[in-house]
């Protein structure tokens, strides 16, 4: 009878520890699965795949940006004091378009039409399968199932890093810059810090179709990122391409696929173009960037003070794109990636 009664208790212990936890994650929510964050607590937010969701269905926001890393150094709040707009920052690095759309309908989930969406297109990510996504999702945390929140209540990872971890700490994420990775990369950003971790690649002479990724960009156009424009007919697109470094473009020139992707290029534009709420801007022509490499800390990765130029842009209408100057711009940009001193500045490391 002692050995039952010790069983019993035991387990009632053990079923009141369980339900306490799982209280302890639904009151505190640190992934906002079930509603918007408590005032005073000290969220940490460094999660895009299983906090983005819960954000786009429970903060409060009338603007999203959307896109890969080349978005995470933009602050939100450049955009409340130039555009007024409450912009809520969802980057997933790498972003798919598969992965666009479906934070996108979790914004959607709210019922509340947007006023802008501001979206960052990489081009190199538009050409895989229309299902594809960069990171397996958490799916638990993107579906309205009760049953399957157990992999949520009762995570350590849950537990320990975003509840018990901040509390502790006391240093709550600024949502504003959410994800960047100003900090973490600081004192990469250096002409002599990318050099030297930059390989030349070799000549490629393989020949390659001009179209040759216009049938996965397509696929991807017209199963997300159109429907998704037409189906907000009243909610402003602000579309932009990042302006990547001269060695991302090398890389392309050196393998022979520097005509495809300009089609690649004109052919998204040519897309898209045609709405009236959609906004297109091209920063890949723009040599005082693209070419100071001072700006980067790899090939594509940029400092914030270019994603604060180009907020600067949204708002004056610099670099927007229109149907009269489109293949002018793509030409701009030919023209300056062919007339590099691409020589010169691979004697400065040797290769």
């Amino acid at each position: 009878m002692t050995y039952k009664r010790w069983l019993m208790q035991t387990c009632i212990l053990m079923a009141c520890g369980l339900v306490l936890i799982g209280i302890l994650v639904i009151t505190v929510d640190p992934f906002f699965h079930y509603h918007a964050p408590l005032e005073g607590f000290p969220y940490q937010i460094d999660n895009q795949l299983s906090q983005n969701p819960g954000m786009a269905r429970h903060m409060d926001y009338d603007s999203v940006l959307l896109g890969s890393s080349m978005t995470v150094n933009f602050e939100t709040d450049w955009f409340a004091r130039e555009m007024g707009l409450q912009t809520l920052k969802l980057s997933y690095n790498g972003a798919y378009p598969r992965d666009i759309g479906n934070i996108m309908e979790q914004a959607d989930a709210r019922g509340t039409v947007l006023r802008h969406v501001f979206l960052g297109v990489d081009l190199a990510s538009y050409t895989g399968g229309i299902e594809e996504t960069k990171y397996p999702l958490p799916e638990y945390l993107y579906n309205d199932c009760l049953l399957d929140d157990v992999q949520y209540w009762y995570n350590k990872g849950v537990l320990l890093d975003y509840i018990l971890k901040p509390l502790i700490e006391r240093e709550p994420t600024d949502l504003s810059s959410v994800y960047a990775s100003e900090e973490t990369l600081q004192g990469c950003y250096s002409r002599e810090y990318v050099l030297s971790h930059y390989t030349v690649p070799e000549k490629n002479d393989a020949w390659f179709p001009e179209d040759m990724f216009i049938e996965g960009l397509d696929a991807n156009l017209e199963a997300t990122i159109l429907p998704l424009i037409e189906s907000h007919p009243d909610t402003r697109f602000t579309i932009f391409f990042p302006p990547y470094s001269i060695l991302y473009w090398y890389e392309y020139m050196q393998n022979n696929q520097m005509d495809a992707v300009m089609y690649e290029y004109q052919y998204f534009m040519e897309k898209l173009l045609v709405y009236d709420n959609v906004e297109l801007f091209f920063f890949p022509g723009h040599e005082e960037i693209v070419c100071n490499l001072d700006l980067y800390a790899d090939t594509g990765h940029y400092n914030r003070s270019v994603n604060r130029y180009m907020t600067e842009c949204f708002v004056d209408k610099t670099h927007r794109l229109s149907r009269d100057n489109y293949l002018e711009e793509l030409q701009r940009m030919k023209s300056m990636i062919e007339a590099y001193d691409y020589d010169a500045l691979f004697t400065e490391t040797g290769q």
